[in-house]
């Protein structure tokens, strides 16, 4: 992982009280609101209590009790990141994120991917420009464990590294680079950004991920290096959040940290903005781009620099919202693109202000840059208002709390603040600073950093339009990976044994600590009802946080389309969010930023969901308009024509990307060319041109229905405040009768079929593999996920364990179950590099027709242990309580299910799991979508067994090669 980004944190502070006893600083962070009107309405404040110390060697450590959930948090945050490296020597950071997942001395070679997997957590790392963190969610009796884990990696990782475990995982991160740069449209964009903004002697100027060739050159004596010099003790900060004992835990971080000793820390390097002694511009033909792309970069300041608040605020004023400038002049004036993005991004060396205008295509982004003056224009006159400052603020506390709602939240501004800011308080005095951002200070920055000032240009088109590009641009410089290039570097690693020098220590760590007491399912109590117009309730009450999430889903989404026009769906959800009968697109959406609110609306497959996030104080506000969005639609004919020609915009785009296409063509081959679910959500290009206002109208009339429609809510809200909410809507909202289209599904394939879809020049290949299988609610399915478990449910799996961990083929590869109404597939997917496409396609196959003989009970218990474990943290957030009754709504499952679940594992024998398998996952009767280079991969593909593979376009339709 990498790329990792800073949170930004708002919300008021009270003064904070420091008290100073025996070395450990204990601090409330007080959370008022920021709307000081609304504190007359909801009195209170919401705190954070931590705790503050420094181990002997200078590790320091936090920590904050949270007892609500049997769950802890670990983060570990190493202040080294990119800016570290040294020209010719990139990537090392983020190469060294990755090594320390791999072995140590006591816990072992992969095992710590298994460990975490098998205690029912989750884990990862990251890696960006001037850090490294590290962190796990566990349930709270493997505390100690994951300690052990932790402090072994720390301390007991060098002597493991092996050559040949280097160059394996070198493998790994050159996959990672190819898979999220190299074969993604506009994939280049950061790397001429940084190295034309910063210039090569500056550490921003190379990427996270590094250059190929660095990452192939890295030795084991610059592995050492590196970890000697950045990865000392006392340059880490550890946060460890949740249901704990303080005693006991101090206890333990003295135990398994205490007795590292400290190296020469690291010097704090010192702010070197970037500095543009002219403007720039640039231009790259992108294979995979089909609508051309500017980037505006204005330099500006680090983070904490008092500058940076304003310019956050005026990033939100100049694009945020259908009364921004930028959005005015670009999308709804000149209609030259769906959107504008603009964002400031302080970090810790320097800064950079974005404007980014993916524009329609064929559109001169010339014509985009002359837009963006007159909007920078229309600012400088117009300005803006108190109203418009008030409602950024709003939608900033709502997305505060939104941010500290999880402990992996809360932990992650704890430890940045602590490293970046010197302490974690720091994170509330950002918060001061942004809510004490004025209209003066918003202008001023505009002027001083953006107004006349020298800027970087890059303009991203189509390969063969160059003329798209703005005038004067000179062709950047990028390092492109030839297909025949591409290997392993693994291959030529000489083999070598895992014996290495045992690091002493003043205790046996070869002894795995024990679990503590096995937390108990919390499950919480759901209340349920149905309103007299037949819609029905799903609630839960958590009290934590002054915040609601609440969701109307309606059965149909895509399933209730017409087949001949597919997109409609997508296209009215799009739509019901521009205004109703009472507002203008403008005012509406001016109601929900006032509010602190966000509503979103969604299709999927077999639903349409509209859902709201808010302030506890503001939610018969935001309920009324949700209401009045479903009841009241405006049907803005020119808010239509701007979507639909998004959508269009948007179908284009996605038509040149390898794993959208591996996607649309891999359920055209399971469902069957007459089913709806073999087309694109989005439609394709030729429904979404003959769509109308009126199918959209018609699509309103025959599936809204609070008959099909069901009321999800978890928060801060009691159950009669609930009830009393709804008496509008129940009124409002009348049931008409529905009726959705029934598909008959296709007969299942008596052999396997290769579908290869050519994208010329792709350096790697999109892998999707599966068959139908069974619908949610079957009793089969949730035995059928328990044995995809280790399968391919996670980086302990079998299909992870092979390709990437020992193979090097991938930076990932899953399996699931996909959970449907109807029967839905079982999905086995990798992006694979292209050179190694026959073998990936080999060894999947193999491992999905040799798993289910080769189940052995030693999986089944592991696999019956980390079900029942993942349930600790399954109701620790609102947004998982909310997607727990959506599941129960949907499939129609009972409001338990969760428990009965949990015992169905707990009695799964070895035989039945086997019968499950060998029912559902069959190799020989698959479909296999790849999706790469024909050149060079097609024809190799002949060999993998599976009969004589088809070429296909992006559509799924036999073509002649």
């Amino acid at each position: 992982m990498s790329g990792l980004k800073e949170n930004q944190l708002l919300t008021d502070m009270k003064p904070i009280s420091k008290i100073l006893t025996m070395g450990m600083m204990t601090c409330s962070l007080i959370l008022g609101n920021l709307n000081a009107n609304a504190q007359k309405n909801e009195p209170g404040s919401f705190r954070v209590d931590f705790k503050k110390y420094k181990l002997d060697n200078g590790l320091e450590v936090v920590l904050h009790e949270d007892h609500s959930d049997p769950i802890v948090s670990v983060a570990i945050l190493f202040h080294v990141g990119s800016s570290r490296e040294k020209p010719g020597k990139t990537g090392f950071a983020h190469f060294f994120e990755h090594m320390l997942f791999q072995n140590s001395e006591n816990v072992g070679k992969g095992e710590f991917f298994k460990k975490i997997d098998d205690l029912g957590g989750t884990f990862n790392g990251g890696t960006w420009n001037d850090g490294t963190v590290y962190y796990e969610v566990v349930p709270r009796d493997a505390l100690e464990k994951i300690l052990w884990m932790e402090s072994d990696r720390m301390g007991f990782l060098i002597n493991t590294v092996t050559q040949g475990a280097l160059e394996r995982e070198k493998d790994i991160v050159i996959n990672e680079k190819r898979q999220r740069v190299d074969n993604q449209p506009y994939g280049h964009t950061g790397d001429v950004i940084d190295m034309n903004l910063y210039g090569k002697s500056h550490p921003y100027s190379w990427q996270v991920i590094g250059s190929m060739e660095d990452i192939r050159a890295a030795t084991l004596d610059d592995v050492k290096e590196f970890y000697d010099r950045y990865y000392p003790v006392n340059n880490a900060t550890m946060v460890i959040a949740g249901d704990f004992n303080e005693t006991e835990v101090k206890a333990l971080v003295q135990k398994y940290f205490g007795e590292f000793r400290p190296r020469t820390k690291p010097e704090v390097m010192k702010p070197m903005p970037a500095v543009l002694s002219s403007s720039k511009r640039l231009l790259h033909e992108d294979n995979f781009a089909k609508l051309p792309e500017l980037n505006l970069i204005f330099p500006t300041v680090e983070n904490y620099h008092p500058d940076s608040y304003a310019l956050e605020v005026l990033a939100d004023l100049l694009s945020e919202g259908k009364k921004a400038p930028l959005y005015k002049e670009i999308v709804e004036n000149r209609k030259l693109a769906p959107k504008v993005s603009v964002y400031n991004n302080p970090m810790e060396l320097a800064g950079k202000f974005n404007i980014i205008v993916r524009a329609f295509e064929g559109v001169d982004l010339d014509s985009v840059q002359d837009a963006i003056n007159e909007a920078f224009r229309q600012f400088e006159v117009n300005g803006f208002t108190d109203q418009d400052l008030q409602r950024i603020k709003n939608l900033r506390e709502t997305s505060f709390y939104n941010g500290i709602s999880s402990l992996l939240g809360k932990s992650f501004q704890l430890v940045q603040a602590n490293v970046f800011g010197g302490d974690p308080s720091r994170m509330m005095e950002d918060v001061r600073m942004l809510n004490a951002v004025t209209r003066d200070d918003v202008m001023r920055v505009y002027k001083t950093y953006l107004k006349g000032r020298n800027s970087l240009a890059t303009s991203f088109v189509p390969k063969g339009r160059p003329e798209l590009a703005l005038s004067g641009s000179g062709v950047a410089s990028i390092v492109e990976e030839k297909i025949e290039e591409t290997g392993s570097q693994a291959e030529s690693a000489e083999e070598t044994t895992d014996t290495f020098e045992k690091t002493p220590s003043t205790f046996d760590r070869t002894i795995e600590p024990p679990l503590g007491q096995k937390p108990l399912l919390n499950a919480p109590d759901i209340f349920t009802s149905s309103l007299r117009n037949n819609m029905k309730v799903y609630g839960i009450e958590s009290h934590e946080l002054p915040l609601i999430q609440f969701s109307i889903r309606l059965k149909g989404g895509q399933l209730g389309e017409n087949p001949a026009k597919p997109g409609v769906a997508r296209l009215l959800s799009d739509l019901l969010m521009e205004g109703t009968a009472k507002h203008t697109p403008e005012e509406l959406e001016e109601a929900i930023g006032q509010l602190g609110a966000s509503i979103d609306i969604n299709t999927g497959a077999e639903n349409m969901t509209i859902t709201a996030n808010c302030l506890s104080r503001n939610y018969q506000a935001v309920l009324d308009i949700v209401e009045e969005i479903i009841t009241q639609p405006r049907w803005d004919v020119t808010e239509f024509d701007r979507l639909k020609q998004a959508a269009i915009s948007n179908i284009k785009q996605r038509n040149a990307n390898p794993n959208a296409i591996a996607g649309n063509v891999f359920y055209k081959m399971l469902y069957g060319n007459d089913h709806i679910f073999s087309k694109p959500a989005t439609g394709t290009l030729k429904s979404v041109e003959s769509i109308t206002l009126e199918d959209l109208k018609q699509y309103h009339k025959a599936n809204f229905s609070p008959t099909v429609a069901s009321f999800h809510i978890a928060g801060d809200i009691t159950r009669e405040r609930v009830y009393e909410s709804l008496k509008s809507v129940e009124k409002s909202w009348s049931p008409v009768k529905v009726e959705f289209p029934q598909y008959n599904l296709p007969k299942a394939p008596e052999k396997a079929q290769i579908c290869f879809v050519d994208v010329p020049d792709a350096k790697q290949s999109v892998l999707m593999i599966g068959s139908l299988a069974m619908a949610r609610n079957n009793p089969d399915y949730f035995p059928a996920t328990f044995v995809n478990y280790k399968l391919g449910d996670g980086s302990g799996s079998k299909l992870f364990e092979v390709l990437r961990l020992e193979k090097g083929y991938t930076y990932g590869a899953y399996s699931f179950f996909m959970p449907r109404a109807v029967p839905g597939p079982f999905v086995a997917s990798s992006s694979v590099q292209s050179k190694f496409t026959l073998e990936s396609v080999k060894l999947f196959n193999e491992i999905l027709t040799s798993f289910g003989t080769e189940y052995t009970a030693e999986e089944l218990e592991i696999t019956r242990n980390a079900t029942i474990r993942s349930n600790a943290g399954k109701f620790e957030t609102i947004n998982s309580l909310m997607g727990m009754l959506q599941e129960i709504s949907s499939f129609n499952l009972p409001p338990d299910f969760i428990k009965q679940e949990e015992m169905k594992a707990d009695k799964i024998t070895l035989e039945e799991a086997k019968a499950i398998y060998s029912r559902y996952i069959r190799p020989d009767k698959m479909v296999y979508v790849v999706v790469g280079d024909a050149r060079t991969q097609f024809d190799r593909l002949k060999e993998a067994g599976l009969g004589e593979p088809l070429l296909v376009d992006i559509e799924g339709n036999p073509v002649v090669k």
